[in-house]
């Protein structure tokens, strides 16, 4: 058994039953194979075995009162998995999946992201298996105190920055924020994703989606190919979906589709993002309801998804970009969108492909970006938004997007070099992998054994 396979070996027998976790791990070090073949100062220095091991793993019970006035627990989590580059950078993610596996595999992806954009962030998550869906306002507080009753120990603008992430939005991050505040007595920029009035960045909406556009583009572009024209389809109906939607709209494409826990919509003539903005951010309703505006559309109900993926990635398109949760594109799902004459897959949600489907793109040699680095736009604006924090500025909203486009570029053109230089032209998810890894893996040698 080799080094690599050794090492997920141990981690199996240390960490069991957590396989997302093992999947994100097994991708990421299963490419790794030439640089530590030519290096070996990272296996003398044990680089993988440490960075496969969180450097803390905080779990806590949440309790917090309903209102019927019944006690209701949760499982909170904060994972730190690595701070060699700078201080834990990650969301904080409030839903029912919510486990050990999920926030592990989530840290760990996000170690290699925030490298990536070489901005001065390590990598961390954390998250409840709380459901905000159905919760009135008070209920959401009074969970958001309570988490921050524990975590406010963890965490502070030099040690631990969460920011937002399924389920966790403006208004949970206020919650959390205003705790935080009454437990230490201090206003600082602990959490990233906060309202405007009170310390928040221009684009940290809009910073994931507009940057996995932005990627797909830089992408085309090194291919002799834009934008201009192609037809998208797109799943996932929250900020990351929405906003790559407006995206692409002003590059001159045409998203076909968004979906939610319920069911898709697809809308041959391009959908009607203003419909979707009011439906998921000011009704909270469902996308059945789409129909009732543009009953030409068409809507499909979980229950009749195809039995082996997801009903999005059956309709034919130039472009996909999986928004909305992980492993959410399978393999037939692959095949089917390589059918339909798809030549792109920019992921801006955290691996929303599974292994067979990366597998798919990669032999079939179309331009794939993984979500480390193509949906690293969030968490580059989160930085920004902790420099103006730290700095006591705001920046306007071209300014952030200018320097999100920025990083995004830069990000492209380290992976896409990386990947020339290990003699791989064009495989992006190889290039990203062996980036990010590198710039951790050096800092982490020069800072010794802790």
């Amino acid at each position: 058994m080799n080094y690599i396979h050794s090492t997920i070996a141990q981690l199996k027998n240390s960490s069991p039953a957590q396989c997302e976790f093992y999947q994100a791990v097994e991708e990421v070090l299963e490419s790794l194979e030439a640089i530590l073949e030519n290096s070996a100062k990272y296996k003398k220095n044990a680089i993988i075995q440490r960075l496969v091991e969180p450097e803390r793993q905080i779990m806590f019970r949440v309790p917090w009162v309903d209102d019927e006035g019944n006690i209701q627990v949760n499982k909170g989590y904060r994972i730190e998995f690595n701070s060699a580059l700078g201080p834990y950078k990650g969301g904080l993610r409030f839903h029912p999946s919510v486990n050990a596996s999920i926030i592990k595999f989530l840290g760990f992806e996000q170690i290699f992201k925030n490298a990536l954009t070489g901005l001065p962030i390590g990598g961390g998550k954390g998250g409840a298996n709380f459901d905000p869906k159905g919760r009135s306002d008070a209920e959401i507080m009074r969970f958001c105190q309570s988490f921050m009753s524990e975590l406010y120990r963890h965490i502070g603008p030099t040690t631990d920055v969460p920011a937002g992430d399924i389920g966790v939005g403006a208004r949970e991050i206020g919650y959390l924020f205003g705790q935080y505040k009454r437990l230490t007595g201090r206003y600082e920029g602990v959490l990233t994703g906060k309202s405007l009035l009170w310390g928040g960045s221009l684009v940290r909406k809009e910073a994931t989606g507009y940057g996995a556009v932005y990627f797909a583009d830089y992408m085309l572009q090194a291919r002799g190919d834009s934008l201009q024209g192609k037809r998208c389809v797109v799943s996932g109906a929250g900020n990351v979906a929405i906003y790559a939607m407006e995206k692409l709209y002003q590059m001159g494409a045409i998203p076909l589709s968004c979906s939610d826990s319920r069911g898709t919509v697809y809308h041959e003539l391009g959908i009607d993002l203003s419909l979707i903005k009011c439906l998921k951010e000011q009704s909270r309703d469902c996308l059945s309801a789409y129909k009732k505006t543009h009953p030409e559309a068409i809507y499909i109900p979980v229950s009749d998804y195809p039995e082996n993926g997801h009903a999005v990635w059956r309709f034919n398109a130039d472009a996909a970009f999986p928004c909305a949760t992980q492993n959410e594109l399978t393999e037939a799902d692959a095949s089917a969108l390589l059918a339909g004459g798809c030549i792109l897959v920019s992921e801006g949600a955290n691996m929303p492909s599974t292994k067979k489907a990366i597998d798919c793109f990669l032999a079939a040699k179309i331009a794939y970006g993984p979500g480390k680095a193509a949906n690293a736009g969030g968490v580059a604006t989160s930085q920004l938004e902790m420099a103006q924090n730290a700095s006591m500025q705001s920046w306007t909203f071209e300014e952030v997007d200018e320097k999100l486009k920025q990083i995004m570029k830069n990000i492209f053109v380290t992976a896409n070099d990386t990947a020339i230089e290990f003699g791989e032209p064009g495989n992006i998810l190889l290039g990203a992998n062996i980036a990010g890894f590198r710039r951790v893996a050096d800092a982490m040698i020069e800072q010794g054994v802790i």
